[in-house]
């Protein structure tokens, strides 16, 4: 049995208990609301593993939504759009959002998404090296999953810590958009530039720098991204 817990925030009734019976056969305990207020006191009250949000939300929309989760939740959210656009699905990528779902979708898609969101959260003996990785003002305690930049603590989304720990770990070299996003997102994402392009996008805004002014986050253009050397050490 599965332990996680997923709350679902959809205002359509029916695709909420389609949902909702899809995850409880797959182990998960399921907790749901039909708006906004609802979305943000199931968050506060639950403190579930992961969110299912619906974007088109009565009154408050899903990015209104998440926004007010971001300032006090590094949660993982998957939001939900009835769109195909990929102008929508970036809207809520840029928000704050892990990972997008477009309706309709199947069980299996939505079980896949779900494990791999969850697969980034959970940190495997792998990724808790007792090691603290220092380039510059950056560093990283890869024991903790930390990040701090001039001293002071980064909150990062899970993914966003995944994303800069992988650079870091390949410090001086270029990689691919697909190497990164297979490292970070796992199977099933090949082509998904945009996901990497937006949470480039957010870390470099948590880190102070863009495009531009990029110290840790450089852009190999038609190539992928990398971390420059600089005064790198990584110490017990």
């Amino acid at each position: 049995m599965n332990s996680s817990c997923i709350a679902v925030v959809d205002d359509d009734p029916r695709i909420s208990r389609l949902v909702k019976s899809h995850l409880e056969r797959d182990g998960y305990r399921v907790v749901t609301a039909a708006d906004g207020p609802g979305a943000i006191d199931l968050v506060e009250s639950h403190d579930p593993d992961l969110l299912l949000l619906d974007i088109m939300l009565p009154g408050m929309d899903g990015c209104e939504v998440l926004r007010r989760i971001r300032e006090f939740s590094a949660l993982p959210v998957i939001m939900v759009t009835a769109k195909g656009d990929e102008a929508d699905i970036v809207r809520g990528l840029e928000t704050g959002a892990d990972d997008y779902l477009t309706k309709p979708f199947n069980e299996k898609e939505l079980i896949a998404r779900v494990h791999a969101v969850l697969r980034r959260t959970h940190f495997g003996p792998e990724d808790k090296r007792a090691a603290v990785f220092v380039n510059g003002k950056l560093a990283i305690d890869y024991g903790q999953h930390i990040v701090k930049l001039d001293d002071e603590e980064v909150p990062l989304t899970p993914t966003e810590y995944r994303l800069l720990a992988c650079l870091a770990q390949s410090v001086g070299r270029t990689l691919l958009q697909e190497d990164i996003l297979l490292k970070v997102w796992g199977t099933g994402y090949e082509g998904e530039a945009h996901l990497l392009r937006v949470n480039v996008a957010r870390l470099r805004g948590k880190l102070g720098e863009d495009a531009n002014s990029a110290r840790y986050v450089v852009t190999r253009p038609g190539v992928g991204y990398m971390m420059p050397q600089g005064d790198a050490t990584e110490a017990e």
